[in-house]
């Protein structure tokens, strides 16, 4: 148990511990549990009881909600230093999770029990402002998506996604099949393979085996 703590304190640090008061970062590390998760597995699934929520020390997580056809739909991504804020109303209500969070980069995390969001709130104000701040940008990159929805070209959409990734995984080279960005997309992999075919013809992007590679 105490290795877990030393262990825990030491994810912190390198972000955590810039944002939290002390006292804070010393509850947690009493109460969290750390985690990690193997690309492609489900930190949370729509349906599921919000036991505790994820504080991201590494990785990233793709969050999906389904449409009232069962298809998923792209809301936005986590990663180092991020929450799922929108999920804190679940917690607090005891209600389950309406989203599906997957992992795209192997990540590791400190799983915070609900049981304490609400004293945190009361308690911290560094917990209070991180938790504003997580919604706010969770509400920033809905209302991007659904921007690009209305008013983006399918290729400019398309290509949009692509940087964003680039971004996120600091990598310019993307393990990632025709078919995942056409899920994520809301589209068929016939369409975007035709797209990318487009966008490497434009000198945008380079098309390999199973990879992508982005240019500038």
């Amino acid at each position: 148990m105490e290795k877990d703590k030393t262990l825990i304190r030491k994810k912190l640090k390198n972000y955590f511990s810039k944002i939290f008061e002390k006292n804070l970062l010393n509850e947690i590390i009493e109460t969290g549990i750390y985690k990690t998760y193997s690309k492609g597995e489900m930190l949370v699934d729509i349906g599921d009881e919000m036991t505790h929520i994820p504080l991201i020390t590494k990785g990233l997580v793709k969050i999906t909600r389904e449409d009232k056809h069962e298809e998923e739909i792209l809301l936005y991504f986590l990663e180092k230093g991020d929450t799922c804020a929108i999920s804190f109303v679940n917690c607090i209500h005891l209600s389950k999770s309406m989203f599906r969070g997957v992992i795209e980069s192997d990540t590791e995390c400190v799983m915070i029990p609900v049981n304490k969001i609400e004293d945190w709130l009361i308690n911290y104000r560094s917990w209070r402002e991180f938790i504003i701040d997580s919604y706010h940008n969770r509400l920033v990159e809905m209302v991007e998506a659904i921007r690009s929805l209305a008013f983006f070209k399918l290729d400019d959409r398309l290509h949009k996604y692509l940087k964003e990734h680039v971004k996120l995984l600091h990598n310019k080279k993307l393990n990632i099949t025709h078919q995942e960005i056409a899920d994520d997309m809301h589209t068929s992999r016939v369409v975007i393979s035709r797209l990318l075919k487009i966008l490497e013809k434009k000198g945008k992007i380079k098309l390999g085996r199973k990879n992508i590679l982005v240019a500038n």
